[in-house]
């Protein structure tokens, strides 16, 4: 399958008062096409700053970005306008990321209208199919998002979002605002947008469940770091970093005759702004020793599973 995305030593740094903030600190990865990435990490590990800076939405402080192939790191605002039809995003809330101005038909047009390669009969008769692709009824064509529920204000960002008919979609926590029964509908049609349009998702989560469902592989963050990544059911069956496997102990399971152990993570968080060598997760981690104080590598134990621990061995499975 061939490689829609490769992201290469990725860094995305903030200054402020006491120095650069790590918010994005060495991310690599590759992204083939069709395929669902899931980010997962505790709030504030970067994981929604990783995807606005793939898709330029913030820039870049150092590494390298490939689309298809074609280094995207530093396009020009051309190259960056012809980028816009292939990498969309679907924003967490769909009240804010919607204009309270602009009706669900405008802002579904508004790509288009921008895009000037349609009129405007043209243009209403895309709005009205991608209407129906996501499940919009033609009544709320007038209607502006304080008239709609969550779900579907959500819909209308779907729909923006695959106005241009993108190749890649970054999908930023899109369900973590909804109801259940609402969050439901809307991960399934994003799973039937994938199949009908061969669609891939960098899909950005701190729900464990509904990453799992969703994704194909799965990208664990820390502090702005990468500490695992493996196919789902690999991940989930057997997590070799000891981050994950508090993350996954945390997961609720509805039964009262089989509970696992919650594993408790205790001390202090490493502060992201000049952080020192060595791994970041060592100040709360029961099994950190001297060793874990120098720079720690991505090792590949297994095929397709990375992980950076140098306890990884000595680790309870």
């Amino acid at each position: 399958m061939p490689t829609m995305l490769e992201v290469k030593d990725l860094k995305k740094y903030f200054m402020n008062k006491g120095g650069q903030l790590h918010a994005v600190d060495g991310i690599s990865f590759k992204l083939d096409e069709g395929k669902t990435l899931g980010v997962v990490g505790e709030s504030g590990c970067g994981k929604t700053t990783l995807g606005r800076t793939i898709l330029h939405l913030l820039d870049v402080t150092g590494g390298q970005i490939l689309f298809e192939g074609n280094d995207i790191t530093s396009p020009s605002r051309k190259e960056l306008r012809a980028l816009r039809e292939n990498m969309q995003i679907i924003f967490q809330d769909p009240y804010s990321s919607l204009n309270p101005r602009m009706s669900v038909s405008e802002t579904i047009m508004e790509p288009l209208i921008i895009q000037r390669k349609k009129t405007r009969s043209e243009m209403l008769q895309e709005t009205r199919k991608l209407m129906e692709t996501v499940g919009l009824a033609e009544r709320f064509e007038s209607s502006y998002p304080h008239e709609l529920d969550g779900g579907r204000r959500q819909r209308v960002g779907v729909a923006r979002a695959l106005a241009l008919q993108p190749k890649f979609v970054v999908c930023d926590e899109p369900v973590s605002a909804l109801d259940v029964s609402i969050q439901a509908q809307i991960i399934n049609l994003l799973l039937d947008l994938q199949d009908a349009r061969g669609l891939t998702y960098i899909f950005v989560t701190h729900d464990l469940s509904v990453v799992k469902y969703i994704s194909d592989d799965i990208m664990v963050m820390y502090l702005g770091q990468m500490v695992e990544k493996a196919p789902s059911d690999e991940l989930f069956n057997n997590p070799m970093h000891p981050y994950t496997q508090a993350l996954l102990s945390a997961i609720p399971i509805p039964s009262i005759h089989n509970r696992k152990k919650r594993i408790i993570m205790q001390g202090e968080l490493t502060s992201p702004i000049n952080p020192k060598p060595g791994c970041r997760f060592k100040d709360r981690c029961r099994y950190a020793e001297k060793e874990c104080s120098r720079p720690q590598v991505l090792e590949e134990p297994s095929a397709n599973h990375f992980v950076a621990c140098c306890k990884r061995d000595k680790i309870d499975q």
